[in-house]
């Protein structure tokens, strides 16, 4: 009944409203009818009385006109009579005829008729010659009774309400009728989705379904897909997603089928330390941080850079090295580059083109032709060293970021079984700002060689969409989240990264009040000095010149916590001979040293930074001293830093304040989320973070904890297998299905 008021009451009010309008235009236009009606009877009734009347007036009998007057005004609608001599005096009348009405008001000899509005109601007054002889003797005047006029229109009115009411109520039925069948098919194709008849993965099942569904049923056999993801992915004690997982993946959907994972940047890298003796060290690099487990569980091959001083010396004749060093479980095969390849692909195309064209951080890129003629080149080179390394003709190549936009399409030339899955780690900006790069065709091209495309979140795979449909001739098809562009589709999907849970890091800590006293010692602080830690490259994107202005405002509007809060700084060297990044390292220097004078004390400084590399162990060891994490990106694609924060928090105490602009941002609203532009919001957030009751912190981290563990980064990377599995068995169905009706068609 609700629903069908929702129908019917707007249709009512609709309908009320239009009768409203009608009802005076119905008014008008009766009310003209009745008039040229009446003007046509006056004439008519004129020309047939004329020439008795002509004879009358000429004969000057006065009682003759009375009576033949008074034999025409017993017409129920004739009021009265009058004739007007030709010097506009009013000759003969009958008794009741209107003194409103006179001769002189008529303009002889033009005819003029008239409503006239009188105490008992209007008269139409008609004027008329009256002529013999070919010569005008006077003007008649016949005046109407109007009052059935009313009484029809008041009829008019009454029939125009009731045909209204019963349109209302005829289409109100018609419309309850049909809204009641609609529901009851909605909610049985509803009841249909639920149960699982609507959600069979086969097309059939989905064209059964009906249009106005299809959109939810194809979100629901997503969600059904998930959870059989889930599901196929736990053992019998139901544990979560982990390393296990993976390789049951591998084993059971892939088929043990060929992994080979191609990134710039290698897992690890080899240098000389002192004495000249190697070194192995573990980049700080999101990326790094979320594959590496995914290899470790895998097996396979990383083709990366080798860029590490003592990297050449550590590979055998063919360039590769098993790894980790203490327990190998994958094999690193690196890929040797010119310094002045390194200067224009690296430094050059991706990080001072694609970088901050990517990231909207107010950052000019910078296109150089010869810069993109590197890149093509190492991207080349990348591509024949894949096909080199592939085992197979249809492996599986996870092809990692913005360096290697190129590369899918080069691999697909060569292997065109090939499962190519490639993961954009930096956001995909809109349109508009993508269509400054004098190469955008040729990089979507590149990229649409890729089986499947991931990003971190469905605004950045709109915003690709947007950006095909805007710059190439291909099919869009966002209901399939496929784009089809010179052969197979490419699947356009939403894979959120994560890091690996437990963190491998996090088994060699010690307790968070044990951690809190080794840092504080290594600072030089007290116990009751708070703290706040960030850990960053050192990069404009990362917001760290505004996280030290929120620093200082929170000292200046609250200076209880000058010498009682600290905030330490990780900012690893990143890309230190592009000119952007030695300015931003000035800048960064410059501010903590202002800051630290303006509010720093004998033995206190209120900003610690700490521009150098730090290992896992020596970052989760600053995770878990710390009173509140503060990430403050100001375009990022997910950040990891903040799920690193939240799993080294066993404890369920300790506050993370977010950026907005991040990724994470979407998967933990638990976080203090703030736009790190705003200075005096993320003053007021570090103030809340700081003064925050444990019961609230316990709640908020409990709430992240459980989320980074359930979407850990063995689920993102399951999720991209499965669906590359699914792929792959869908190409070998329709494959062997082609070669029977080939034999069919032999035999």
């Amino acid at each position: 009944m609700h629903l069908s008021l929702r129908f019917i009451a707007p249709l009512g009010l609709a309908l009320a409203l239009i009768a409203y309008a009608v009802v005076p235009l119905v008014d008008r236009l009766t009310l003209q009818w009745f008039v040229q009606d009446l003007d046509r009877r006056a004439a008519l009734i004129t020309n047939t009385m004329q020439e008795r009347l002509a004879d009358l007036v000429r004969e000057h009998s006065r009682p003759k006109v009375a009576r033949f007057f008074d034999s025409i005004v017993r017409d129920e609608r004739v009021y009265a009579l009058g004739f007007c001599n030709p010097a506009g005096e009013l000759s003969y009348s009958t008794r009741n005829y209107p003194r409103e009405v006179k001769c002189t008001s008529v303009p002889a000899p033009v005819e003029q008729n008239r409503v006239v509005q009188l105490k008992h109601g209007p008269l139409h007054v008609a004027v008329n010659k009256i002529e013999a002889d070919g010569e005008t003797i006077g003007t008649m005047i016949i005046a109407h009774d109007m009052s059935f006029v009313q009484r029809r229109s008041d009829d008019t009115k009454r029939y125009v309400f009731y045909v209204f009411a019963a349109i209302a109520a005829v289409v109100a039925l018609i419309t309850v009728i049909i809204a009641e069948l609609s529901w009851r098919g909605w909610v049985a194709g509803i009841k249909a989705l639920i149960s699982g008849e609507a959600l069979r993965r086969s097309p059939e099942g989905l064209r059964r379904t009906s249009r106005e569904l299809r959109p939810i049923a194809r979100d629901l056999q997503a969600l059904v897909r998930d959870l059989e993801v889930e599901r196929s992915t736990r053992d019998e004690s139901q544990t979560a997603w982990g390393p296990d997982a993976l390789r049951r993946i591998l084993r059971e959907d892939l088929l043990g089928d060929e992994v080979l994972i191609v990134s710039n940047r290698e897992p690890y890298i080899h240098v000389h330390g002192k004495n000249n003796a190697i070194e192995i060290q573990r980049p700080a690099s999101g990326l790094v941080t979320a594959l590496e487990p995914v290899m470790r569980a895998c097996s396979g091959t990383w083709i990366a850079h080798g860029a590490g001083s003592a990297d050449r010396e550590t590979v055998d004749a063919h360039d590769r090295i098993m790894v980790p060093p203490e327990h190998p479980a994958y094999r690193i095969r690196r890929v040797w580059l010119s310094r002045e390849e390194e200067r224009g692909y690296y430094y050059g195309f991706a990080n001072e083109g694609l970088w901050p064209l990517c990231h909207i951080a107010h950052t000019r890129p910078v296109f150089r032709s010869e810069d993109w003629e590197h890149y093509k080149t190492v991207n080349q080179r990348f591509a024949e060293v894949v096909v080199a390394e592939a085992r197979t003709k249809d492996p599986i190549v996870l092809v990692q970021d913005y360096h290697f936009a190129l590369l899918p399409r080069m691999v697909r030339e060569h292997l065109p079984n090939a499962t190519i899955i490639t993961f954009w780690h930096i956001p995909w900006p809109n349109p508009e700002a993508f269509g400054i790069l004098p190469w955008r065709e040729e990089v979507l091209e590149g990229l649409l060689g890729s089986s499947i495309l991931g990003f971190h979140t469905q605004f950045h795979c709109n915003n690709f969409f947007d950006t095909v449909d805007r710059f190439l001739e291909a099919r869009v098809d966002r209901e399939t989240f496929t784009i089809s562009y010179g052969g197979e589709p490419t699947e356009v999907r939403r894979y959120p990264i994560s890091i690996e849970w437990p963190p491998a890091a996090l088994a060699r800590q010690l307790p968070p009040s044990e951690c809190a006293r080794v840092v504080r010692e290594a600072l030089g602080i007290g116990p009751a000095v708070r703290l706040g830690v960030g850990v960053d490259r050192l990069d404009y994107t990362k917001g760290i010149l505004e996280r030290f202005m929120a620093v200082e405002r929170l000292l200046e509007l609250e200076p209880a916590w000058v010498g009682r809060f600290c905030f330490v700084q990780i900012a690893a060297p990143s890309r230190a001979s592009i000119d952007e990044y030695q300015l931003l390292d000035t800048k960064v220097r410059e501010l903590a040293k202002r800051i630290n004078v303006r509010f720093g004390s004998a033995g206190y400084d209120p900003i610690v930074l700490k521009i150098e590399h730090y290992d896992a162990d020596q970052v989760y060891e600053l995770y878990r001293a710390a009173d509140l994490c503060y990430v403050s990106s100001l375009h990022d694609g997910m950040n990891l830093v903040a799920k690193e924060f939240v799993a080294s928090r066993d404890d369920e105490q300790a506050v993370l304040i977010l950026s907005q602009f991040t990724g994470a941002a979407r998967e933990m609203p638990e976080a203090l989320i703030v736009n790190p532009y705003d200075i005096d919001q993320s003053a007021a957030a570090l103030h809340l973070a700081l003064s925050m009751q444990t019961a609230e912190q316990r709640a908020r981290m409990r709430s992240m904890r459980n989320r980074v563990q359930e979407f850990n980064v063995y689920r993102w990377a399951g999720r991209m297998l499965l669906d590359a599995a699914r792929m792959r068995h869908r190409r070998r169905v329709l494959a062997s299905g082609g070669n029977a009706r080939e034999r069919a068609a032999g035999s």
